[in-house]
């Protein structure tokens, strides 16, 4: 004899009901909507289900992969300016220093200093270093530079840096190369384009330096991502656009390069020597010059280098919607007392009430994945609901 169909409903029903393990709502509700017609089904798409201690979060509780651009100050404690410069004399003597010389915040005694970023000086040819001629045990430091940053930053049929000029030519192609090298945990995805600006003062002469991307787009993407303009001027705050006073220095050549990617600056000491007399790298063969020195004088007088870092950081949201009648019970051993579980605070009885500090989210295979912890534990009762946000970021 067949089953009716509410004879079906009950039997299933009551199988999950008599199920060694714990109620699970969902099936209940997958039961009865399927004796129900469609118009009539029930919906957990608000409110989740409610299973034990767990609610699942249905998918009007989620706001999955929100992108938002996150820029704070490039240097140590997110500034956005750094005015004091310092070297390490350990590592501006020692081996690393015929490379590169860091820059630090502070003095390198005390607790708060931190590598802000590093300069160095490359030549195709080797100048400024001492050649295999003079020394067997010359490391050829600049020349190495030069094809570090040329293999980082360049395509591979290109062979030279190049920089615009004031000439028809448009373009010229330099040798021997400043550079300035973000530590890469300070710019995290890239150094923020139009807002960054460099000082480089010598006695009297001043000369301030910015990127020409205040129209937004970049001219030309390479390797290492986009490339921007290096050029005199200055950063003007809440405008769409920076100040450019000159494309090039009075020799016709411009000032550099700036890869944000990258977080790399590259400068052209012909442009800079303009200038700064002092910024005239010596190409001696005989031993190492240094050239990097000459450059941190010039931005250690200068005082200002204002930079911001930007990252696009991927979000999602949960919302845990506690309605009225949930979560109003605790199975914290302190919530009750003796071996019958009566309240231990009586006046709970008929009202009981809870204090939710702490919001765990878990997967289908019940694996904690995150903890959010709330600002102060909130009162939840029958007369209460509540609603938290839980922003997990990536």
């Amino acid at each position: 004899m067949p089953i009716e169909p509410t004879g079906q409903l009950a039997r299933q029903l009551q199988e999950i009901i008599n199920s060694n393990s714990a109620v699970d709502t969902n099936n209940i509700v997958t039961v009865l909507n399927s004796f129900l017609p469609a118009d009539s089904r029930i919906t957990t798409v608000d409110t989740g289900i409610v299973d034990g201690v767990y609610k699942r979060l249905g998918p009007n509780d989620m706001v999955l992969g929100k992108n938002e651009v996150v820029t704070t100050g490039l240097w140590s404690g997110n500034t956005g300016s750094l005015t004091t410069f310092f070297t390490s004399s350990a590592q501006d003597t020692g081996a690393s220093g015929k490379y590169y010389l860091n820059v630090y915040n502070a003095a390198t005694s005390s607790t708060t200093s931190e590598v802000q970023f590093a300069i160095a000086y490359g030549h195709v040819s080797g100048a400024g270093a001492p050649s295999l001629e003079q020394s067997d045990s010359s490391v050829l430091s600049t020349k190495a530079t030069y094809s570090q940053y040329k293999n980082l930053l360049l395509d591979p049929t290109d062979t030279l840096f190049t920089v615009v000029t004031g000439s028809a030519a448009g373009t010229a192609d330099i040798n021997d190369i400043y550079v300035l090298n973000v530590t890469r945990a300070r710019y995290k995805e890239k150094v923020d384009p139009g807002n960054w600006s460099l000082t480089l003062t010598s006695a009297s002469v001043s000369l301030t330096l910015i990127d020409d991307s205040g129209k937004k787009i970049s001219d030309t993407v390479g390797k290492a991502g986009r490339i921007y303009n290096i050029v005199s001027g200055a950063l003007q705050l809440g405008q769409v656009s920076s100040s450019i006073y000159s494309t090039s220095a009075s020799n016709g050549q411009g000032y550099g390069l700036f890869y944000p990617d990258a977080g790399v600056f590259v400068l052209n000491p012909s442009a800079l020597s303009s200038s700064f007399v002092s910024a005239e790298p010596n190409k001696s063969l005989t031993a190492y010059q240094y050239n990097q020195r000459r450059l941190f004088r010039l931005i250690a007088d200068g005082g200002d280098f204002q930079a911001r870092s930007t990252e696009n950081i991927s979000s999602n949201h949960y919302f845990a919607r506690l309605n009225n009648r949930e979560f109003n019970f605790s199975n914290n051993p302190t919530f009750t007392t003796g071996s019958v579980g009566k309240f231990r605070n009586s006046t709970f009885e008929g009202d009981p009430k809870t204090y939710p500090t702490t919001l765990g989210l878990y997967n289908d295979s019940n694996e904690l994945i995150a903890v959010a912890k709330l600002s102060q534990p909130t009162r939840k009762d029958f007369s209460r609901e509540m609603n938290v946000k839980v922003k997990l970021q990536f």
